[in-house]
């Protein structure tokens, strides 16, 4: 292991002992011994100290660069030596660059998770001491694309999904500067083995009959076969596209839907007794079952 000689001028001293909190004297002692392993590290890789003239040189100074090192007591500015004919090497920020990797990924699952980028920054600099703005979030999360479409696009010819439930969600996605409401469509299946397994979803300009007929024949496209019972709520045009793409399987309106509807004609104070005398109904029968022929 290599041994370095650290001096500590009167300058640092006198910030030790008489300014700032305890961080920020950890942080700029810290600073400073790291700063002279580079230029140490540097001389190793020359094999010259600076202006030294001797035969087994391989390199020449090329001045620094700036760069920024997040720690618990605060970020660090260090001096990274610049080369002339090679590039400068260090295992100073190997450590480093898996943290920063690991944080990073903690923020992506934070926005799969649901987190907001507004609350991310918040928590970010509680944690870190430094801020990742909304805008750097979103950048960041633009990695999860490529992901999320390949597994938005998988083959689903491998297993038979006998049970299909479909639904959607009305979320605000930005595009083209405005920000607009717009429908998710959303397949679930569960296959012969009893497994749920989220089959795709979709954008759509709204729950028409044309927008999910689209939305069936990209799933099918995909290889979705085996269809026995589809699960929806009553929307007029989701069952005549069920019916459609669906041709002998069973259509049965979704149970919760059906119960939000009846409690949505029920007077406020009768909602909570007849919600209560409704479940065990539904919970042995089926409310409602229609063929697709």
């Amino acid at each position: 292991m290599a041994q370095y000689n650290i001096t500590i001028d009167s300058e640092i001293l006198h910030y030790l002992f008489v300014k700032g909190t305890k961080d920020e004297k950890l942080a700029k002692l810290l600073e400073s011994v790291l700063n002279q392993i580079l230029v140490a590290q540097a001389t190793e890789q020359i094999k010259a100290e600076p202006y030294e003239r001797t035969e087994e040189r391989q390199d020449y100074r090329n001045g620094y660069y700036s760069r920024n090192l997040v720690t618990r007591v605060g970020t660090l500015t260090l001096r990274v030596p610049r080369l002339r004919n090679g590039k400068f090497t260090t295992d100073l920020f190997n450590r480093y660059q898996r943290s920063e990797q690991a944080l990073l990924l903690a923020l992506m699952e934070m926005v799969v998770n649901g987190v907001s980028t507004r609350k991310i920054e918040e928590i970010t600099y509680e944690l870190c001491g430094t801020e990742f703005s909304k805008s750097t979030i979103s950048e960041l999360c633009k990695n999860l694309d490529p992901i999320i479409t390949a597994w938005n696009s998988r083959p689903l010819r491998e297993k038979s999904f006998p049970f299909v439930i479909v639904d959607a969600m009305v979320i605000r996605v930005r595009e083209e500067g405005r920000v607009r409401q717009r429908s998710v469509l959303i397949a679930v299946g569960i296959n012969e083995d009893g497994y749920r397994e989220v089959l795709g979803l979709m954008i759509g300009d709204s729950e028409s009959e044309d927008s999910w007929s689209e939305f069936f024949s990209w799933l099918k496209q995909r290889g979705l076969h085996g269809v026995d019972l589809v699960v929806s709520d009553h929307h007029r045009g989701l069952v005549q596209a069920i019916c459609r793409h669906f041709q002998g399987a069973t259509w049965q309106r979704c149970q919760t839907h059906f119960m939000r509807n009846i409690l949505d004609k029920t007077p406020r104070a009768l909602q909570k007794e007849l919600h209560a005398k409704l479940k065990p109904i539904l919970k042995h029968q089926i409310s409602e079952q229609q063929g697709c022929y």
